[in-house]
Parts: structure tokens; C-alpha cells; sequence
């Protein structure tokens, strides 16, 4: 998936699977800069067991810049976060650069994460948002159940779309 520049729209970039060593470390960049230096989230929390076996997302600029990431875990991993619900897949670690974001970057992951958990057979998708970003989601079609709870020190509520 890709989408062209145009007025007021910034550059062009592409969002694909992250399958090679190199995107997947173009996507742990994006995050390290998002998450560890921006939001001060500790290092050793934000990579966890579950990205070795998790479908990552980036979207990336005709040049090579990463402008963002997100990845799907599915099957035993998602159930663990999601209830036992081995039908439901879990979005997480949705990371858009200050540089891009109000570009469409964080819309087109999300897109590209909802189509994969599709081809996974996925029924819907669960995700811990924080806060400040339920209402990017909710424009997206997730809607927030359970109380808030903290992640990392930052204020999250549990979401939910179903495919």
C-alpha cells in the first residue's frame, strides 16, 4: 500500500510487512524514538518476548526514512493479551514519527494491521490506546470497553473493532 504525495499531503511513502532484518530494525527505531525517548518509556519494557513472533507494519518514505510502525500478534500470543480469544488479534505498539504524523501515516498502519489479521481470519482486533488517542481510534471504528489503567506509567483504555 502506498500513497502519493500531493498539496499539503507531505512525501509519499509505502506501508508493508516488515519481513526482512532491516525493516524490522527500521520499525524498532520508530519505536525506540516514539516511545523510549519522547514518552520516557523504559527500554526494557518496550521490546518484550512478543515481537520476535509478532507481524510488524512500517511505513516508509520513498528515500528510506521510517516514518512509523505497528505490529499484529495473533494465535496464542494475541489470546494471552486478549481473554483466550484465539479469534481476536491484538494491535499494539502503533508509533507514528513527529515528523509524520497528520499525514494519514498512523490511518494507513492501522489499515495495513486490519488487513492482516483479515488474511489471519481474525474477527476483530483488540488494542490498549492511551488516552490521548481514543479518539483517533474511535474515528477508525474501536470502541473502548473496561476502566482506564496504566501502561508504563501512561493512562490507556482497552479498544475493540470488529472486522
Amino acid at each position: 500500500m502506498s500513497r502519493e504525495p500531493g498539496p499539503n499531503r507531505g512525501p509519499s511513502y509505502e506501508v508493508r510487512v516488515a519481513e526482512d532484518p532491516a525493516d524490522r530494525e527500521a520499525c524498532f527505531a520508530v519505536r525506540k524514538e516514539v516511545f523510549v525517548v519522547e514518552q520516557h518509556v523504559p527500554e526494557d519494557i518496550e521490546y518484550d518476548a512478543y515481537d520476535p513472533g509478532a507481524l510488524h507494519v512500517l511505513a516508509i518514505r520513498a528515500d528510506g526514512v521510517p516514518l512509523g510502525t505497528g505490529r499484529l500478534l495473533y494465535g496464542a500470543e494475541a489470546a494471552a493479551k486478549t481473554g483466550g480469544d484465539l479469534t481476536v488479534g491484538s494491535l499494539g505498539r502503533l508509533a507514528v514519527a513527529r515528523e509524520a504524523r497528520g499525514l494519514g501515516v498512523g490511518v494507513a498502519l492501522v489499515g495495513a494491521i486490519e488487513e492482516a489479521a483479515r488474511a489471519r481470519g481474525l474477527a476483530a482486533v483488540d488494542l490498549h490506546a492511551q488516552t490521548h488517542a481514543l479518539g483517533f481510534y474511535e474515528r477508525l471504528g474501536y470502541v473502548t470497553y473496561g476502566p482506564e489503567f496504566p501502561d508504563a506509567g501512561i493512562p490507556h483504555r482497552a479498544m475493540r473493532k470488529d472486522l
